[in-house]
């Protein structure tokens, strides 16, 4: 796991979790009561994980967002340079945001921290980006990535991990929250010697060795990081041939996970996707949070082909007929043609 965050220095814990346990490990272990963080509306899930700081009596810095937009580095800049007291004890991002398919510029947050001088953790949540859209650990200055096995790493969900950094692992020794099951330091012996301190996922980690070797050794990342950004592409060439919408407004952002697009007005997203599975077996994301009616999402990650993402196209430019949605025809055309070119 250390080659698939791209970390030499740093130390990798997995915990048989979804990726909110991984969120809770990562706050537990390095904050306090009372500590201050900053953190960033971005989507659905950079949401949710300021309630889970919340909840554990963390105060939060909390900047709102559009749901349009990654985190702004100019921003992290600008409020950490205004916490002249350095109160604010980590940055907290959402890599790429499985809501709205908008992937923040993690690389110039960590240089926005770094020209403002400040001594803050940097927390990053990779649950939709690992394994899938380029991370790297050591050369972003990361102190805690949060990921999870469900989405590009291709297995069931079960298995949160946290990427730790020297650094954190020294704050997690003057950190003053409880923990138990999430206790990076119970972790540390018993990994050494490759046990755990109680049962581990076990099936789930023999699927994970596979599906490392899958990402590492046979495709390589640079292939897979660009396999994903093909499967990008093609889409947002066909989401603009219908004349939709995309949710992410940033061409800088645009996600190589997963596209959400807006439904025109009128046209519910719910009632849009029981079309799609109803008439065709097809499942596509759900419109999350403030975006709830409003747009859905397609998966473009993990274990996905060309052939894969044609007949998934296919499968949404017929339903948009069958909805009658105002659209222009030629989508799938657009992709077969970007694919083609792509290939060559």
């Amino acid at each position: 796991m250390k080659r698939v965050f791209q970390t030499s220095q740093g130390q990798v814990f997995i915990f048989p979790s979804s990726g909110t346990g991984a969120w809770e490990a990562a706050i537990v272990n390095t904050l306090s009561p009372g500590d201050r963080v900053l953190m960033f509306e971005t989507g659905h899930f950079g949401t949710l994980w300021q309630k889970l700081a919340l909840n554990f009596g963390i105060i939060v810095d909390f900047v709102p967002g559009d749901w349009r937009h990654g985190v702004p580095p100019e921003a992290v800049e600008a409020r950490l340079r205004d916490d002249a007291r350095k109160e604010i004890k980590a940055v907290m991002c959402v890599h790429n945001e499985t809501s709205t398919g908008v992937t923040s510029r993690i690389a110039e947050v960590r240089q926005s921290m770094d020209r403002a001088g400040h001594p803050a953790l940097l927390m990053v949540d990779t649950i939709s980006s690992l394994g899938s859209i380029d991370y790297r650990h050591d050369e972003w200055g990361v102190d805690v990535a949060i990921g999870g096995s469900q989405k590009g790493l291709m297995l069931p969900p079960g298995l949160g991990f946290n990427a730790v950094s020297q650094k954190a692992l020294e704050a997690s020794r003057t950190a003053r929250l409880p923990r138990s099951f999430w206790s990076w330091t119970e972790m540390v012996e018993p990994n050494k010697q490759g046990f755990f301190p109680y049962t581990p996922a076990t099936n789930l980690l023999f699927g994970l060795r596979e599906a490392i070797s899958m990402l590492v050794e046979e495709e390589g990342l640079d292939a897979v990081f660009k396999r994903h950004q093909r499967h990008a592409e093609a889409t947002r060439a066909a989401v603009n041939a219908w004349g939709l919408e995309l949710v992410c407004a940033d061409p800088h952002e645009y996600s190589g996970s997963l596209t959400a697009i807006f439904l025109p007005s009128g046209f519910d997203e719910a009632a849009f996707r029981n079309v799609v599975l109803e008439k065709f077996n097809l499942s596509l994301g759900s419109g999350l949070g403030k975006l709830k009616g409003r747009a859905f999402r397609i998966g473009h990650l993990g274990d996905f082909n060309d052939l894969m993402l044609c007949g998934t196209l296919c499968g949404v430019e017929m339903s948009l007929a069958e909805f009658r949605v105002p659209f222009k025809k030629g989508g799938v055309d657009a992709v077969m043609e970007y694919l083609g070119g792509a290939r060559s």
